[in-house]
């Protein structure tokens, strides 16, 4: 009888350990379809990439995610997260993507295989509307206090430039209140941004320098999911040949995005 129960507990492991190892390889885009949803996390704080008006989240990375779900035969199912645990939580397996205008980097590619490029801009500073001698430069801003998002690559580099008080935020809502209120000399953010505050919020901002550097933002996921990344790519390339991008781009930024500076 014993020796009947142990082959049975045998039995049972081993089963237990080949479903864990199937699961395991199965790529992503069968854990996708399967499931029906396609996973996405953003910060919902972030226009007019994405953020709530209403109690709705809406913005271009939502229309984004929801016309690339439709192409993979799925829904978009959102989470919202700050910025500083985003790309923690896509690790630890919270959800299957992030698509929050991540800027593709040496070393977030070795955590994360990303998709191909849908966005293109430049670091831009930004300073208050009444600045009369707005920095040229972040050389510029030695010895003054700038505002970035915990964990961005605009905090990396103000970073490597030295002599800066590089302030950090959970995200960009919250510095730019702070720039508002004089706490803060400047900020730093992404190109592609500053146009839509100073057209639809009544924060007293405006645009400063842009830097020098072309960034390109990709939607980053787990590693070891070739099927996954090629439907993903077909997916974006679908909705700009069809021209559903650049209906979405140019409702939220007046231009098509996912083409490089002097392609536009």
């Amino acid at each position: 009888m014993k020796r009947r129960q142990i082959w049975k507990g045998l039995i049972v492991a081993a089963s237990l350990f080949a479903a864990a190892a199937h699961a395991q390889a199965q790529d992503l885009l069968d854990t996708v379809k399967q499931r029906g949803t396609l996973r996405v996390a953003l910060e919902g704080t972030y226009p007019p990439f994405n953020f709530r008006e209403n109690g709705q989240l809406v913005g271009f990375e939502v229309e984004l995610a929801n016309a690339l779900a439709a192409k993979l035969g799925v829904k978009a199912e959102f989470t919202t997260s700050e910025w500083s645990a985003i790309l923690a939580g896509l690790q630890a397996g919270k959800y299957d993507v992030v698509i929050n205008q991540v800027t593709i980097t040496d070393k977030r590619k070795q955590a994360f295989d990303f998709s191909a490029p849908y966005t293109y801009s430049s670091p831009q500073i930004i300073v208050r509307k009444n600045e009369a001698n707005p920095p040229a430069s972040l050389q510029a801003l030695k010895g003054k206090k700038l505002g970035v998002g915990q964990g961005t690559n605009f905090a990396d580099l103000a970073k490597k430039v030295g002599g800066i008080d590089v302030k950090t935020y959970p995200g960009a809502q919250e510095y730019l209140q702070d720039l508002a209120a004089g706490r803060i000399d400047a900020a730093l953010n992404d190109s592609l941004l500053i146009p839509y505050l100073v057209k639809k919020t009544r924060l007293p901002v405006k645009p400063g320098a842009t830097l020098d550097g072309v960034e390109q933002a990709g939607i980053p996921f787990a590693k070891g999911n070739p099927k996954f990344k090629a439907a993903l790519d077909q997916a974006l390339e679908s909705l700009k040949a069809d021209g559903s991008f650049a209906k979405i781009s140019n409702k939220w930024f007046d231009q098509d995005v996912s083409r490089a500076p002097g392609k536009r």
